[in-house]
């Protein structure tokens, strides 16, 4: 099991440290070719929010942004012309496309006609029909996702609603939303075989919050085409956990669980025999069937499903409060191998801050705990977590 730091737990840390690290990260970031390695490892111990660079190293680990600073410009604008081709592509209503289409149609001989901008009936083809049923028809295509885009909606409203930033009824909020909501919904339609599962949202959030929020004016302003690229960057390396088909494989969920439940035994064998021992009590109790029923999880299957699912899902952002998150994903997104590993590192030293309380608690009270987690010193979490590396 992992030690505990010399300073307390809740001690932060001295101030000449911090503004070592943020002198440190400001001169790797000043290079005109930068050594990811050196970012990757002063990220991992955090980003100074004071440095206001955390935009910039994001982008940077998550592989948006090349190593050699003169590409920076170029290449950023070519991504964001091709988010906004997404955009007209992807969030043009039916109407819309057939009235452009018919514009692109008519061509000099109708330059000099009337035009009520309405498709008369003879010219209305099968796939701009709104009554048809072909695969290619761009009304077909617009009533198989509006269920999507209907939860897209509601789960957006939902994010974060102690945060200004993401609800109420300011414009500024409301913008934002509707940005989350264009990325997801994009999202979906270039990824048919997963396209939206609840809670993505909540994946985007901190990384639109970072880029939005970035002291560059001009880059805060393309924070959604920025996003939506890191975003389908990020969930690249948890693609299987979303794809309900893998679900009992061992590359989806079930497999990724499974993982945990070695690293817990591997590094403190004693709680995870506890936490099987009274996870096998819920198989007589209608808890079990509750739980298993909206996870879709097989009862028979003794492993962390019932208080880390939405831990790995998720990525943490339900179980700390928003600036803790941010400080987490500095250290998940510097894994050269991607996050996953990292996160398993984090939820096993979840596991063991809590060990005392686990091992004398029963299966009702541990859930509780493990689903409400006690407000912890992020620092000290992700020391342990390091630890177990």
């Amino acid at each position: 099991m992992a030690t505990s730091p010399r300073s307390p737990p809740g001690a932060p840390p001295p101030p000449e440290f911090e503004i070592s690290r943020q002198s440190r990260l400001l001169a790797a970031l000043s290079k005109k070719v930068i050594d990811l390695d050196e970012l990757r490892m002063l990220a991992a111990q955090g980003v100074p929010d004071g440095a206001a660079v955390r935009p910039t190293v994001w982008k940077l680990l998550l592989g948006y942004l090349q190593s050699d600073r003169a590409l920076w410009e170029q290449e950023l604008a070519k991504k964001r012309s091709q988010y906004a081709a997404f955009k007209e592509e992807f969030l043009s209503n039916p109407m819309e496309t057939a009235r452009r289409q018919e514009l692109e149609g008519q061509g000099s001989e109708n330059a000099g006609s009337t035009n009520n901008g309405l498709l008369h009936r003879s010219e209305v083809t099968q796939e701009e029909h709104p009554l048809s049923l072909g695969k290619t028809s761009v009304w077909n295509q617009f009533f198989e996702y509006s269920e999507i885009m209907e939860q897209i909606d509601r789960d957006v409203k939902r994010t974060h609603p102690d945060m200004h930033f993401f609800c109420g009824d300011s414009s500024f909020a409301k913008s934002n939303q509707e940005s989350l909501k264009n990325i997801l919904i994009i999202f979906a339609k270039l990824n048919a075989g997963i396209r939206y599962v609840q809670g993505m949202n909540e994946i985007l959030a901190p990384l639109f919050y970072v880029f939005r929020n970035d002291p560059d004016d001009k880059n805060a302003n393309f924070a959604e085409a920025d996003s939506f690229f890191c975003f389908v960057e990020l969930l690249s390396g948890f693609r299987d956990n979303f794809c309900q088909k893998l679900d009992n494989s061992a590359v989806g969920i079930q497999g990724t669980l499974s993982k945990l439940s070695q690293l817990v035994a591997k590094y403190d064998g004693e709680l995870q025999r506890h936490l099987e021992i009274t996870t096998e009590e819920i198989h007589t109790t209608a808890t079990a069937i509750l739980i298993c029923a909206c996870s879709k999880i097989n009862t028979s299957m003794v492993n962390p499903q019932f208080y880390a699912f939405r831990w790995i899902t998720l990525l943490l952002t339900q179980e700390f409060n928003f600036a803790d998150i941010i400080h987490i994903w500095d250290t998940l997104l510097s894994d050269p191998d991607g996050p996953q590993e990292t996160l398993l590192r984090i939820c096993c030293a979840m596991l063991i801050l809590v060990r005392k309380r686990l091992l004398v608690g029963d299966f009702t009270s541990n859930l509780k705990l493990l689903q409400n987690y006690p407000p912890t010193n992020i620092s000290h979490l992700l020391y342990v977590a390091n630890k177990l590396h």
